[in-house]
């Protein structure tokens, strides 16, 4: 092929893109491997509203205070008042105000999506690195400082469960139709059978 031909040169590079596929294992589509369920275990820490997805342990509020005060104060303030991070406490009665102050205890509908975040994402620079019953307890020391639990407070799941957090009724229920369908974990229909 001479390199000066045009011509010649765009037939090569159409040949060269259209053999690229059978080159890039376009023979054998079958990558990767099922992830087992320890794999999956890691990933799958997700906490519900209704509890489900809690892990089995207990913490206390007093506890959850010397977690706070060794892990969280630098970001969110000696009294969870903010700082780096956002408040944790005040903004009662303020939703419905040209400021509203959105923290755990005006905002927040779900004392289980405390845990889960808290589990998930904190402390900032070491997420995931709290044990459960660190995570209880710095929740249920949140909720405490909100007025949502007693001082000598254990936080568990069926505790954790019970709490009714203030806002729990400031939020609109999701009526779209595919809202409804209950979460498929195995064995799901594919969405060319679903229109069926």
């Amino acid at each position: 092929m001479d390199a000066r031909n045009p011509k010649q040169w765009l037939a090569g590079a159409i040949l060269a893109c259209a053999a690229i596929p059978l080159t890039a294992g376009a023979a054998d589509p079958s990558l990767g491997r099922i992830v087992t369920d320890k794999e999956l275990a890691g990933w799958n820490i997700d906490v519900f509203p209704d509890g489900k997805g809690l892990p089995p342990g207990k913490g206390t509020v007093a506890l959850g205070e010397k977690v706070y005060q060794a892990q969280c104060v630098a970001c969110h303030g000696a009294k969870l008042e903010g700082g780096l991070g956002p408040a944790l406490v005040g903004g009662k009665d303020s939703l419905k105000s040209d400021k509203p102050v959105k923290t755990v205890g005006s905002y927040w509908p779900y004392a289980t999506t405390l845990f889960d975040y808290i589990r998930r994402s904190m402390p900032f620079q070491a997420p995931q690195s709290l044990s459960n019953e660190d995570v209880y307890s710095v929740t249920g020391y949140v909720l405490h400082a909100n007025g949502l639990l007693p001082a000598d407070a254990t936080v568990d799941a069926k505790s954790l469960t019970a709490v009714k957090m203030p806002n729990r009724n400031g939020f609109y229920v999701d009526d779209r139709p595919d809202a409804k369908n209950p979460r498929c974990m195995k064995d799901c229909p594919t969405a060319s059978a679903a229109k069926r």
